[in-house]
């Protein structure tokens, strides 16, 4: 490899001079294609290899398992160390030797690697609502949601804050609507069905903290490009998280880089594998959105790389910014296959000494047809390539392998443990817990009120029965020691009741208004 490239692949005979990915033009996108088998990995893997070696960090999808081999050194023994060896003599390459580079494995579950999370408020509604493929009005929910959450100091962090807020939401509807616009509950109710499809696809697990700090992927070991390696094997089950996640990523690289222009090398490379899936489930918003961080992420220094089977996998916006090319072999066995060839033979810059379209069907395993970026960046003629054998390992790695390399790794202990902190949704459920006992409270007062009011009409009826008539003072035909022994007899626990009664309710104002009718009625009375 040159100092100011990364060398793919040489000639040999029928072959053309040996090719360069220049690093200065590594940042104007790349495109991987050819049919199972015929070498798409492992063309990912020697451009990985180069990349790191050339102190640039990469970032790519392993989704059989295969691009793990990049942590471990080759195996120099047996009839695979002679094929890669004599690969390496037949194309100049005397600097071949086995090596491993430094690898980060992650996984969004978890499970084969060190977490991968970030917040919803990081997310942003924009991302979320390409994501659950929102409507116009469903999005115009969404943003009203983060708004009236960020003005009320409540933190979006995971799925359940985003739940709480639309439960919430949906409760206060018609106060927040008079601020903020119309908020449909049939607007509210789309966001939460489409919110339990991600969390059935397994979002609840990528939402959340410790966030990832994107310094941990654009970083080098002792002067090598850290590759971080994302186990997507269960990932790729869930099409709209793996879509999205893909793009947070790229989104964010381009919020916090700065415009380089075009430095001497990339900021960071990223290669996604299997990239129709990318495309086939997302939405037309989804596509649009990543064509357009595509586009723009060129100026922060990132190139982007899709490996797939057929160049047509791969939306025209987004193929015409793809400048480096490697093509490995295409079969054309029916109609549609041959349409697929010639479209791929003409996206290449022709080559008088043999027909493109040919020899895309005709390349063996470990062969391909390069195009790659020249001086002023411009596309090189096409020509027929031996690819250059990995210096890592070609395959799979063991668990045993996997769980010591992980052990080791520099971001070992920092993501592994979920954090679950203070957020919207605790904080709304104490809300509501302490509404519930104001409430409560609320009704035990009244209930005492009501209870105490009875009493004292029950009260204010007994002493009717006592008071003598006005000009009397005693009964007819007893004597006036009938009276006086009545009065005796009963007023004094008659008093009693009624001044615990009154006691009681001084600090009630019904009380009060209360206890000042019946005194004033007694001493009317007397």
């Amino acid at each position: 490899m040159a100092d100011d490239g990364i060398f793919v692949g040489g000639g040999g005979p029928s072959y053309g001079e040996p090719r360069e990915l220049l690093l200065r033009y590594a940042n104007r996108h790349g495109l991987i294609t050819g049919a199972t088998g015929t070498g798409k990995t492992v063309t990912l893997q020697i451009l990985a290899e180069g990349f790191s070696a050339a102190g640039v960090p990469v970032f790519v999808q392993d989704v059989k398992g295969d691009v793990s081999g990049l942590s471990q050194p080759g195996k120099g023994e047996g009839k695979l160390h002679e094929a890669l060896t004599g690969r390496a003599t037949t194309i100049g390459m005397p600097d071949f030797g086995y090596q491993n580079y430094p690898t980060v494995f992650w996984d969004l579950f978890g499970e084969t690697g060190h977490p991968v999370r970030t917040t919803v408020s990081e997310m942003g509604p924009l991302l979320l609502s390409r994501m659950m493929d929102l409507t116009e009005a469903q999005e115009g929910v969404l943003n009203i949601l983060f708004r009236v959450a960020d003005e009320q100091g409540l933190a979006l962090l995971d799925l359940k804050d985003l739940q709480s807020m639309l439960v919430w939401l949906g409760d206060n509807a018609s106060e927040v609507g008079r601020t903020y616009g119309n908020i449909a509950s049939a607007s509210v109710g789309a966001i939460q069905r489409n919110l339990l499809v991600l969390e059935n696809q397994g979002a609840n697990q990528f939402f959340g903290e410790p966030s990832l700090s994107l310094s941990d992927f654009i970083a080098t070991d002792e002067g090598m490009g850290r590759i971080n390696v994302l186990m997507s094997d269960r990932l790729m089950q869930s099409p709209r998280l793996y879509a999205t996640f893909l793009l947070w990523l790229l989104s964010e690289l381009f919020e916090e880089l700065p415009e380089v222009g075009n430095p001497d090398k990339p900021k960071m490379v990223f290669f996604f594998d299997e990239a129709h899936l990318l495309f086939k489930d997302g939405s037309d918003a989804l596509t649009e959105k990543v064509v357009q961080v595509v586009r723009l992420i060129r100026s922060k220094g990132v190139g982007v790389y899709f490996v797939t089977q057929n160049p047509d996998d791969v939306p025209g916006d987004v193929l015409a910014q793809l400048g480096n090319r490697i093509q490995h072999a295409l079969r054309a066995y029916t109609p549609r296959d041959k349409k697929a060839l010639r479209q791929a033979a003409e996206t290449f810059r022709p080559n008088p000494d043999f027909d493109t379209e040919e020899a895309i069907q005709n390349v063996g395993t470990g062969e391909a047809v390069v195009s790659l970026l020249e001086d002023k960046g411009v596309p090189a003629m096409v020509s027929r390539t031996l690819i250059r054998p990995p210096k890592s390992r070609m395959g799979p790695i063991t668990e045993e392998e996997r769980a010591a390399s992980i052990a080791a790794s520099p971001m070992a202990g920092r993501y592994d443990v979920a954090i679950d902190r203070e957020s919207a949704s605790e904080i709304l459920a104490k809300r509501a817990d302490e509404a519930a006992r104001e409430a409560e409270e609320l009704e035990r007062k009244a209930a005492e009120e009501d209870e105490a009011a009875k009493r004292v009409k029950e009260l204010e009826a007994e002493l009717r029965k006592y008071r003598a008539p006005t000009g009397s003072r005693s009964k007819p035909g007893t004597g006036s020691s009938y009276s006086r022994t009545s009065r005796s007899s009963s007023s004094p626990s008659l008093g009693a009741e009624l001044a615990k009664t009154v006691v009681k309710q001084l600090n009630s104002r019904q009380g009060k208004a209360l206890v000042r009718g019946i005194l004033g009625s007694l001493f009317k009375g007397r």
